[in-house]
């Protein structure tokens, strides 16, 4: 599979005290529930709208996406997936009291074990968004995912302030550690 030029690096986003590639989907729900739960007793910003439920429903799209992605030839290597932003997202920096990002170029990733939705999961699956837009209730390859761009362009460009749907950036699942480990130890 050949790598498109315009995508050129992915962006994850994390509580700098806290550092990167956290994730709470690697836990149990009550282990997974404890943490959310102390994060938001601290007024983490991000948190704190979190809803009951959250997690379980987390871990419901999370299996839904890996199976859509295998039948469309992915090749996930974890369970569940990190997330990562395709293109820098000032609105994400917000949602932590001292923000930060890492940055990873395309060049890292198998294209095999990443897969996209084009605004977060949660919406782009929720059964309340009745806009019937095309990319709704879908995961996308690498492939796809290029001539959704080609056709939408960057939600974050032309929707940074939400007003015009939930969509505000691409969601990028990563499905393998490999490329995350080499970042953080550099």
């Amino acid at each position: 599979m050949e790598k498109d030029k315009s995508i050129k690096y992915l962006y994850h986003y994390y509580e700098k005290d806290r550092g990167p590639f956290l994730n709470l989907s690697d836990l149990d729900i009550p282990q997974a529930q404890k943490i959310l739960d102390r994060i938001k007793q601290e007024n983490k910003v991000m948190a704190v709208h979190r809803y009951k439920g959250y997690l379980e429903r987390r871990k419901e799209l999370e299996q839904m996406a890996r199976e859509i992605f295998i039948s469309k030839g992915g090749k996930p290597v974890r369970k569940s997936p990190h997330y990562m932003v395709v293109g820098k997202c000032d609105w994400l920096q917000t949602w932590y009291n001292e923000g930060e990002y890492i940055r990873i170029h395309l060049s890292q990733f198998d294209l095999d074990t990443i897969s996209f939705s084009y605004g977060d999961m949660f919406p782009t699956f929720s059964p309340r968004v009745t806009d019937n837009k095309e990319y709704r209730k879908q995961i996308y390859t690498f492939n796809e995912i290029i001539k959704i761009m080609e056709k939408y362009g960057l939600p974050q460009d032309w929707n940074q302030d939400g007003a015009f749907g939930p969509e505000r950036y691409i969601e990028v699942q990563i499905w393998d550690d490999k490329p995350l480990l080499r970042k953080v130890k550099t």
